[in-house]
């Protein structure tokens, strides 16, 4: 049996742990193990080949809008190859770089394969033993794939597999209404698929808050087709193409949607199964994510744990905040409570949404109807008016009582980035508001929609008059920017 001094469970954000332990103790005998390819699953099969293939379909989109303007552009070929290509090049090249470094660095044994545990502190790679007081895991997830009857008689496309293609399907249908299904149909629909999502929710992105989903929505509509509320029960190959049936989950309204490919995008699952944790003490929750402590312990003895593996905040940022936290913890012996008062998402759809901290309802819940809320759009800024954009804002939550920001939610282009300013005053530990007001602001820049969510603060009554005025719009809203 071979002892080290840590052993590392994956190669995504973990390695932030295993590249500052050897800068800071080279001596240190490490193991890392990783069953997949190396580089964790944003680089290989998740944030980063997925972003690498929304650009081309925002730059895409966003041409197509010319004629508002007075340009009329025409597209003349899409190569569809190339794009992927460039993606898995991209992506191959990190990969390499990562393994290449695995495998040369002093005292860092890489073993790419299965791991399980034996018994507490010793784990099983391949055929052999290895053995550490001292072991973080830095585990991934895995595509959900859904009880569809029928659903193993076809090829169907993950998120993993759909990586793989060279070739456009004419129509593919998606199952699932959250993040992966909403980017992944703004990508094949502006690529020239015919794209449907199905969703279960009556929501598309039932995540975020109701009125950023609809309005997703009813953009996305200009684009594809959009079913919530409905559940797909069986798959059928039919000659060349799949039959999908589908039932409305209120009404029992049966539908048959023909389609040329599948695609799953019905969540996460955990892979801490491979791992046999039990037998190392490792306790799981009934789905399989690890049980950790507010310094990321798992229960077992000098076993730590970070990233999708915890079932919690399941975004890259936050697994490199969190191998920070463990960082401390584990090697340098401090006790750092792990703090999630701030995380922020983007789903990269088009329009862009982001999102940090609570939605509307938790935070009435919380604060009751004292909570003040502000709300800006887009296009009553200088910068929207230029860019002739509809039905895009950004809301922001504030707590009456000491004036912090508990939450924000912005959907329109950059969302993305707008949303770090609140992220960065809601970690400020002043006066957030003023920071924020008393702050100069580009003009015109979209950035001064942000500024005037908060100089246009309301009571919950008040706004909740006003969402369905905003809604309501929204319902009626100017179609100027379908592309179809």
């Amino acid at each position: 049996m071979k002892d080290y001094d840590i052993i590392v469970v994956g190669t995504g954000s973990v390695m932030n742990i295993v590249s500052a332990v050897l800068d800071d103790r080279p001596n240190f005998r490490v193991a890392v193990i990783d069953k997949d390819t190396p580089g964790g699953i944003c680089l290989t099969r998740g944030c980063i080949p997925s972003k690498i293939l929304l650009y081309p379909a925002e730059l895409l989109r966003e041409a197509l809008r010319g004629e508002e303007f007075g340009i009329k552009i025409k597209v003349q070929e899409i190569d569809f190859k190339k794009i992927m290509e460039r993606m898995r090049k991209i992506v191959g090249e990190d990969v390499e770089q990562i393994r290449k470094g695995l495998t040369s660095t002093e005292n860092l044994d890489f073993y790419n394969e299965r791991a399980e545990f034996v018994s507490p502190n010793v784990m099983k790679v391949g055929n052999q033993e290895i053995r550490s007081n001292l072991i973080i895991l830095g585990l991934g997830s895995e595509p959900l794939i859904p009880p569809i009857r029928g659903l193993e008689e076809i090829q169907f496309l993950t998120s993993d597999t759909i990586l793989e293609l060279n070739e456009l399907p004419s129509r593919v249908l998606i199952v699932g209404g959250g993040y992966v299904a909403a980017e992944y149909g703004h990508f094949l629909s502006a690529m020239g698929s015919q794209v449907t999502i199905v969703g279960r929710n009556t929501r598309l992105l039932p995540q975020e808050e109701p009125e950023v989903s609809e309005v997703l929505r009813w953009h996305m509509s200009t684009y594809l087709n959009v079913l919530t509320g409905y559940e797909v029960t069986e798959v059928q190959k039919r000659g060349s193409e799949i039959i999908a049936k589908i039932i409305n989950v209120k009404t029992g309204e049966r539908r048959e949607i023909p389609t040329d490919k599948l695609l799953i995008a019905a969540g996460r699952r955990s892979t801490s199964h491979y791992l046999k944790p039990e037998l190392g003490g490792v306790k799981t929750d009934e789905h399989g994510w690890i049980v950790v402590d507010e310094y990321l312990r798992t229960t077992a003895p000098n076993v730590w744990a970070l990233g999708d593996g915890l079932g919690k905040h399941m975004f890259k940022h936050v697994a490199n905040y969190e191998s920070a936290v463990v960082y401390q913890n584990a090697i340098l012996g401090r006790k750092v409570k792990v703090n999630y008062n701030a995380v922020p998402h983007a789903i990269f759809t088009y329009p862009e949404v982001a999102s940090v901290g609570m939605k509307e309802e938790e935070a009435v819940m919380r604060f009751g109807g004292d909570l003040l809320i502000g709300f800006y759009p887009f296009e009553e800024t200088a910068k929207g008016v230029a860019m002739n954009l509809h039905n895009s804002f950004v809301k922001v939550l504030i707590n009456p009582k000491t004036g912090k920001i508990v939450g924000a939610h912005a959907i329109g282009p950059h969302s993305s980035i707008l949303i770090q300013e609140i992220v960065l005053a809601m970690n400020y530990q002043g006066d957030q508001i003023s920071l924020v007001r008393g702050s100069m602001h580009i003009h015109p820049a979209l950035s001064e929609v942000v500024e005037r969510a908060f100089f246009n603060l309301m009571s919950v009554s008040q706004y909740q008059e006003f969402k369905s005025q905003i809604l309501g719009q929204e319902k009626e809203g100017s179609t100027s920017n379908q592309i179809g």
